[in-house]
């Protein structure tokens, strides 16, 4: 064993399954490795997770006992859910008699689960009065869902979020039978039972298949002579313990995305951003908003559930999709791609290969269009056009980038369609990447607008293989600036290496008090534990919304080794150049408003406003406002300036009065009170962090003017 500690990180893809190695102190790459997504063998994909795993030690000269952390993102949730590859679940709903009995029976008695694929998840229910249960009746009831078909056991009772007793001894009695089961309100504490039903139901759906995956790659990592606990992306962006997973498998949809994300936020100083994680059939597209990624509840065939998980956007338009023409032009662009067709890139295609080539077009799968267009060679071979090589024939690929390959052999491969339409292949490569665009705009324009993202503010965020192939296409079409990171293939398992335990609490309490917020903060402290971190790093956000009374608690916190950061410090001067280049401006126009040991403040007066940006001492934008004001004083002052600010930023509609948003800046952290329309509510929020400083502390306060 050496003095080195390693993060291990792998991510499954749909056709790759790749390991990164990454030094703890610097962060710095110390091994990849990659091996073909392990679909058909027997034990799944867990044993691509482990192959990949194996191999990273073993072509990287890494002693097992040198790794410190290991984790994995999967799809297996997700794909469960798409194939319909679920359990039959029995739901024994509980409640009271009469008229409250009755909605109750009728709330947790769900039909089947649609899956919006030609699939379901097959319920079958019972109701037991609160008054009848009883050991007796519950194994009876449990007996009679055996009997219809059922595999797994869900428990749910109308205010189990307020007392689990009878949830938990429902699932007590299941597992002693030798069943999965779920209780609704260990999946979510939120009110709304018909929906917490449906969660636990999808939840217990996957739980066979999930608990399986699990137990063969746990144990195919002790093998591997790995003892720290084995940890599982969410699709959330943070990890949690196996151990956790098996109970909440749910929680890992989209986990893939979540990766590519959490990857991208460690490499790149970006506050506000849309990214794109393009693999070879699908391109997933989301938002980053101060900083953190944007998340939603989830949806399951149109049903609306309690898992959170990012707020992605899924086009079947990526790096390999194959192009659909007519003598007229392209008619579109995917979503069969070139992995599904069997077809090689014309771009990664050796250029002598490509002799006489002839258009052909073809369905690539039953029922698929005729349209399809493929190239076939002198040789008989046949090989494909995507967007990757239309990007490359335009010279949008620099050489650094995954998608890079030989423009000339798409050129040579794209020729004989261009002579078919009567156009110039340059004219062809334009027309190909115009219709992936016309896909993609929609989708960046919503989540702009959803997330109040202002066009100034936006960046482009390319992460995964294909990336290079659309981004700068859609960047120059729209006017925004993009980046692609470094390692941007592999972002997703550096984004599993790097990332912290996330969970979150939610509860409906109306007219929240300190001792409300104290106790959810508490919880969520714990949750985080549980899964894995290290208690003293725990970090939690509240947040209230008044129009749903939901009280929110995200909690965050680092594993048991702390990791360095990647980046050294920036100077002012850097810092000062980051903030003007975000800001178009010149540094010299710029003021440092406010500074700690741990940020920077800058803003300039612009058009009757004041834009402000909160930068770290790492260069990372942690706040991007178009109008706010910044104070620095004494934690003792903090209430003073928070109402003076109340006042003076408000702005006076004819039908309404906008109050700004808060930010607060202390010790290493930014506090984000945004959102909240109650002065003393968001006192409320600041006083339970506020307690925690000494009144001497120097804190920031940023006040930011909300607009319609």
């Amino acid at each position: 064993m050496s003095d080195r500690k390693v993060r291990m990180g792998i991510d499954v893809g749909g056709t790759h399954t790749k390991a990164v190695a990454i030094d703890n102190a610097t962060h710095e790459i110390i091994g990849k490795s990659s091996v073909k997504t392990t679909h058909d063998d027997k034990a799944g994909v867990a044993t691509g997770v482990v192959q990949a795993f194996k191999n990273c030690l073993k072509e990287n000269n890494i002693d097992p006992k040198d790794v410190i952390f290991v984790a994995h993102s999967t799809t297996q949730a997700t794909n469960a859910l798409i194939e319909g590859d679920v359990a039959q679940v029995g739901v024994i709903g509980m409640g009271g008699k009469g008229p409250g009995g009755w909605l109750a029976k009728v709330q947790t008695g769900l039909k089947d689960i649609d899956l919006g694929s030609g699939r379901s998840i097959k319920l079958h229910n019972r109701y037991l009065v609160d008054d009848t249960l009883s050991d007796d009746t519950v194994t009876q009831a449990i007996k009679d869902l055996l009997g219809e078909g059922a595999q797994v056991i869900v428990a749910s009772e109308a205010y189990g979020v307020d007392d689990m007793e009878n949830e938990n001894g429902v699932c007590g009695i299941a597992r002693k039978m030798g069943l999965e089961a779920t209780a609704a309100s260990e999946i979510t504490k939120l009110y709304g039972l018909t929906r917490r039903t449906r969660t636990a139901a999808i939840n217990a759906s996957i739980l066979p298949k999930m608990l399986k995956t699990a137990n063969d790659t746990e144990a195919s990592v002790r093998s591997a002579g790995v003892s720290i606990p084995l940890m599982i992306m969410r699709g959330d962006g943070g990890v949690m313990e196996i151990n956790e997973m098996k109970k909440r498998p749910v929680l890992t949809m989209l986990s893939g995305p979540a990766a590519s994300v959490m990857g991208s936020l460690m490499y790149l100083r970006a506050s506000n951003g849309v990214y794109f994680e393009v693999g070879g059939t699908t391109t997933n597209i989301g938002v980053i908003k101060d900083g953190r990624p944007a998340i939603d509840y989830s949806i399951v065939g149109g049903h609306r559930t309690y898992i959170s998980s990012l707020d992605v956007r899924v086009l079947g338009v990526a790096g390999g999709s194959m192009i659909r023409c007519d003598k007229s032009g392209v008619k579109d662009v995917g979503p069969r791609s070139a992995h599904i067709a069997g077809l090689d890139y014309a771009v990664f295609t050796p250029e002598e290969e490509i002799v006489d080539p002839k258009v052909v077009f073809f369905s690539p799968k039953e029922g698929d269009p005729s349209d399809y267009v493929a190239i076939e060679l002198k040789n008989g071979k046949r090989i494909t056009i995507t967007n990757t090589c239309a990007a490359n024939v335009l010279g949008l690929v620099k050489p650094e980038y995954f998608a890079y390959g030989n423009a000339n052999a798409a050129r040579k491969a794209m020729k004989p369609l261009a002579d078919y339409m009567g156009k110039t292949v340059e004219e062809v490569a334009t027309q190909i990447l115009t219709r992936a665009y016309e896909k993609i705009e929609p989708i960046i324009t919503e989540l702009a607008a959803k997330y109040r993202l202002e066009k100034d503010q936006i960046s482009l965020v390319g992460v995964g293989g294909g990336a290079a192939a659309l981004i700068g296409f859609c960047s120059d079409k729209m006017g925004l600036r993009y980046s692609i990171p470094d390692n941007a293939e592999v972002i997703s398992s550096i984004g599993v290496a790097l990332a912290m335990v996330r969970d979150v609490v939610e509860r409906v309490v109306p007219n929240p008090t300190p001792e409300d917020i104290r106790s959810i903060k508490t919880e969520a402290i714990d949750k985080a534990v549980e899964s894995g971190a290290a208690p003293d790093s725990v970090e939690v956000h509240i947040e209230i919304d008044p129009q749903t009374s939901k009280l929110t608690a995200i909690a965050l916190g680092s594993t048991e080794v702390k990791t360095t950061d990647l980046l050294k410090e920036c100077t002012e001067e850097e810092a000062r150049q980051l903030a003007a280049d975000d800001l178009k401006a010149k540094p010299g126009d710029i003021d440092l408003i406010c500074s700690t040991k741990n940020f920077y403040v800058y803003g300039m007066e612009r058009k009757g406003k004041h834009p402000v940006r909160i930068l770290d001492k790492k260069g990372f934008i942690k706040v991007q406002r178009n109008d706010g004001e910044a104070i620095q004083c004494k934690a003792s002052a903090y209430r003073n300036v928070v109402s003076q600010l109340w006042e003076s930023m408000a702005i006076y509609q004819q039908d309404a009065i906008l109050r700004p948003d808060y930010y607060i800046c202390t010790g290493a952290r930014v506090m984000d009170f945004s959102g909240s329309v109650d002065l003393d509510k968001i006192i409320m929020l600041m006083e339970v962090d506020m307690q925690m400083l000494n009144s001497n502390d120097d804190i920031i306060i940023v006040g930011a003017k909300n607009s319609l």
